[in-house]
């Protein structure tokens, strides 16, 4: 195995050397001041406990295994994609943002059932114009640091894009014109007269919904689950990382590390090529 190790700082020589020793490896290669590759790598318990300590985020990668291996990238949106949680912003323009954001903490730690979660959210969201969606997304939403690196190196790479949200239609499609992903699906806020009703239209988009996107769209690409990416960051991502060969926690809450191929916990997007760079 190879062991990537990446930062947002330069990673001290005592701290890489001290790390190339865990590992039992005196093949180190630095491939940037923020980013090294240990060659021939062997895991050891203490590599996690000192990386996140030191703020390094680590991964242990099948040796030759690289960007060209895969097909798909599956994203989730709010907060790991982008970097607001779109519920709670289009909450605030209606005041109620303490109460929205304090459920969508639950339903991303696992508490609360998505459905039922959204549901409860949506509802409180009843009677709001329609031009509250178009402020958050001109006023709060950008895409996470590291993203359009990301999304050029998949693209330059072959790999299609998938965006699949327990959000809403109106921020995907934006996005998937904005930056040029390959695919989105989400949920369809009900709008009627310009004003939010409190429902979603159709089926909702949960946990087993986005499994079942990302499994739709590999068989269509004619891809086995060992080419396939997925990325996200809460509870309602597992089902759909569990489909994909590889896995990456962005930014996550620990229920989500704990299942992930991959944490990256404190750098941008573009770890995700870092970890599969030849």
């Amino acid at each position: 195995m190879n062991l990537i190790l990446q930062a947002t700082h330069d990673i001290p020589s005592a701290q890489v050397e001290h790390l190339a020793k865990l590992s039992n490896t005196t093949r180190t290669e630095q491939i940037t001041a923020r980013v090294y590759r240990l060659r021939e790598a062997e895991q050891h318990d203490s590599i996690a406990a000192y990386c996140f300590e030191h703020q390094i985020d680590y991964g242990f990668v099948p040796k030759g295994k690289t960007l060209a291996d895969f097909g798909l990238v599956v994203m989730d949106m709010d907060s790991t994609l982008i970097n607001i949680e779109c519920i709670d912003e289009i909450a605030d323009m209606q005041g109620i943002k303490p109460q929205v954001a304090e459920i969508t903490e639950a339903a991303m730690r696992g508490e609360i059932d998505f459905a039922e979660s959204l549901r409860r959210r949506v509802a409180l969201l009843k009677g709001l114009d329609e031009s509250a969606l178009q402020r958050v997304y001109d006023e709060r939403l950008q895409p996470n640091p590291g993203a359009e690196l990301m999304l050029t190196e998949l693209k330059m790479n072959g790999i299609k894009t998938l965006l699949v949200s327990g959000g809403f239609v109106f921020f995907t499609k934006r996005l998937k014109e904005r930056l040029g992903l390959d695919f989105a699906h989400a949920n369809e806020l009900e709008i009627v007269d310009g004003k939010l009703t409190g429902e979603v239209s159709g089926k909702i988009v949960d946990a087993q919904g986005k499994a079942d996107w990302l499994n739709r769209i590999r068989v269509e690409l004619e891809l086995k689950p060992e080419q396939v990416i997925a990325m996200g960051d809460g509870a309602n991502d597992l089902k759909m990382m569990a489909e994909a060969g590889s896995s990456i926690a962005y930014h996550a809450k620990p229920v989500v590390r704990a299942q992930a191929s991959y944490a990256l916990n404190f750098v941008g997007l573009d770890g995700l090529v870092n970890l599969f760079s030849h």
